[in-house]
């Protein structure tokens, strides 16, 4: 299974430099996971950038995966690994669920550099 980072969305959708790490896993729908809380964030960037119209598109393409919500169990993990890692509250909720799921996580999140199961790249 593969998780895509909220910025490795984001990255993809602008075209950015790094897009093309990010087409392995986003072009296999079935084997890939969308926590909640990536659509929440990349839903609420592209608002800010493009508009509604363009966030609904991206949460639409972002459906594709796997919707994984929030539960007791993640978030307890969350809140662990948070801790262990010393991560933001979005970024400890996303490796929590990639832990769930036995996923690897893509992204360009530095906060993710060196956590085993990470594909990691730099962002340009």
């Amino acid at each position: 299974m593969n998780l895509v980072d909220s910025c490795g969305w984001l990255e993809y959708f602008a075209d950015g430099p790094n897009a093309d790490f990010f087409t392995p896993p986003l072009g296999d729908a079935e084997n890939l996971i969308v926590p909640s809380i990536c659509i929440l964030e990349v839903f609420k960037r592209v608002l800010q950038q493009k508009g509604e119209d363009y966030a609904l598109q991206a949460v639409a393409l972002m459906q594709q995966g796997q919707i994984i919500d929030l539960n007791i169990s993640i978030a307890l993990s969350a809140a662990r690994l948070g801790y262990e890692y010393r991560l933001p509250l979005a970024d400890s909720v996303i490796l929590a669920t990639a832990h769930s799921y036995n996923a690897i996580i893509w992204t360009q999140d530095a906060d993710f550099e060196n956590i085993e199961g990470v594909k990691y790249v730099a962002k340009q």
